[in-house]
């Protein structure tokens, strides 16, 4: 009954009818999916034994297997956190520590055919804080009507994902794989696809991984790791900077005195009551409730002393800054899409000389960029100057660094703005392409929802897919997207006047942004 009603919820989203639910064998046991029209969705599919009690803060361990037929039909929980009100994409389920879950959605009739259809891996953003695999405009039915097999999964956020603690690296339980539990988690969904995606009608040698924001930071990691080498041939960076971030990346260890991912995970334990650097120490910590782990923790909250930023230098998935490994080669050779939204970033608000003083001396050429005017709204030039520097100047850079060690690479911009919002933003703001890459623009507009928002993401979708199907993103009645090389500085723009191509119009913003960034910051 579950598996009808959950089959019938589907046939509703896409106005199709609902058929039987097919079988498909596991490395650990049998799925039940859900059939709607041409499409097979496998939801809440365990890919790692759940993270909890001694496995909280480990590196994921196989699931216990089945032998009964499990349904697919439902999303299993998201992983622990606080939901972040006004998420553009809110969580369809309610969190919790048992989270470690993937979703497959592919063509019905790939399955019986094993048709080694092209298969795409979604990782989602939310600052490794939030974010889950759940909400409606991660739904993968669209690209799986196109002919892809679309993969989503849960990874770890917050203290649960990143958390080092004395007494965690004098247990050493996974061989010196320590702190950066959601990247553990992001290698071992990559393990899970290329074990099982066969039998879902996908081909696990042609399998492209994308994200946005922590979920283009993610790739990069994956990208600069040799851990996730031979997981995925292809990938996608959106909004995922590559300068270090705002938040920086602390050591598990440093000197005393000196801030460090255990001392942070000190402070935490203290707060919680936990005191000691022992196994029972330890022991205490893991006894903790989910919700005292989380302790408040999102995106609104995550300045807090007890929070370590996310992603740590541990010496073993994350070694040095993104940029400097890309330029020392030491990174997996793929074939890269990577850009930014057109108002990318955040501007947290200030003052005019807040917004230019990281310009230095070169101040007056940034205010003549930004507000050639000298009376111009600061929520759009503080913006501007905020995004170009968090985010849109680091995807060029990436682009360069890549493209001049000879990879494939190519460069955009998603400057397009649903018609319902061009009152309010100017250009597109964080996130906002992802429905449209998804074309599941419906469920972010309902009503609202245009012709020109629909032919918007017909575009951006199917330039995704041409990319995970054959390498290079030539999409069929859509322009020519060239190959980004630094002295022609291509790039394609998709605008409110449809997909443009030529040289980057913000370039003289970003040199200015480049050449006042201090090189410490990624180089």
């Amino acid at each position: 009954m579950k598996s009808l009603v959950s089959g019938l919820a589907l046939a509703l989203a896409v106005g199709l009818p609902v058929l039987a639910g097919p079988v498909v064998k596991t490395t650990n046991g049998p799925v039940e999916g859900v059939e709607a029209g041409p499409v097979a969705a496998f939801k809440g599919v365990p890919f790692a034994a759940p993270p909890i009690g001694p496995l909280r803060w480990r590196a994921p361990q196989v699931p216990k297997a089945w032998t009964a037929v499990r349904s697919a039909a439902e999303y299993g929980p998201d992983c622990a956190q606080n939901p972040f009100p006004g998420d553009a994409a809110p969580l369809g389920v309610k969190p919790a520590e048992d989270c470690l879950y993937v979703n497959v959605w592919t063509p019905k009739d790939a399955i019986k055919a094993k048709a080694k259809k092209p298969v795409m891996v979604w990782i989602y953003g939310g600052g490794f804080v939030n974010g889950g695999s759940s909400p409606a405009v991660y739904a993968g039915d669209r690209f799986a009507r196109d002919g892809v097999v679309l993969v989503s999964f849960n990874y770890r956020v917050g203290r649960f994902g990143f958390f080092a603690h004395p007494a965690l690296s004098a247990e050493n339980a996974d061989g010196g794989l320590l702190g950066n539990y959601a990247f553990m988690d992001q290698i071992a969904a990559l393990k899970w696809v290329k074990a099982n995606i066969a039998a879902f009608g996908g081909d696990p040698d042609n399998v492209t991984i994308f994200g946005e924001s922590a979920g283009g930071m993610s790739v990069h990691a994956l990208l600069t790791t040799p851990l996730a080498e031979g997981l995925f041939d292809k990938a996608i960076i959106q909004s995922g900077g590559g300068r270090p971030r705002l938040l920086p990346s602390l050591p598990i260890k440093a000197a005393p005195g000196e801030r460090s991912a255990e001392s942070v995970g000190v402070a935490f334990a203290a707060k919680a009551g936990v005191t000691g650097e022992g196994a029972e120490a330890l022991a205490a910590l893991r006894a903790l409730p989910a919700d005292a782990v989380v302790d408040g923790l999102n995106m609104a909250t995550s300045g807090v002393p007890t929070w370590n930023g996310g992603p740590m230098v541990d010496g073993k998935l994350v070694t040095k800054p993104v940029l400097d490994a890309y330029a020392a080669g030491e990174w997996t050779k793929t074939p890269v899409l990577v850009g930014a939204t057109g108002a990318d970033g955040f501007f947290f608000g200030g003052t005019r000389d807040q917004v230019f003083a990281p310009f230095g001396d070169r101040r007056a050429e940034a205010e003549t960029l930004y507000d050639p005017t000298g009376d111009g709204d600061i929520k759009i030039y503080g913006w501007k100057a905020a995004g170009d520097r968090m985010f849109i100047e680091p995807a060029r850079e990436v682009a360069r660094t890549l493209s001049a060690q000879g990879a494939p690479v190519w460069s955009f911009r998603f400057s397009y703005v649903a018609e319902s919002q061009r009152k309010e933003w100017w250009s597109a703001p964080h996130a906002t392409e992802i429905p449209f890459v998804f074309d599941t623009v419906d469920a972010r507009y309902g009503a609202a929802l245009t012709p020109a928002d629909a032919a918007a993401a017909k575009a951006a979708h199917a330039y995704w897919i041409a990319f995970a199907t054959k390498g290079t993103p030539e999409a069929a009645g859509q322009p020519a997207w060239p190959k980004y090389d630094a002295a022609g500085d291509v790039i394609i723009d998709f605008t409110n006047d449809g997909v443009k191509v030529g040289p980057d119009p913000a370039k003289a913003r970003l040199d200015l942004v480049q050449a006042t960034t201090p090189p410490s910051a990624g180089k």
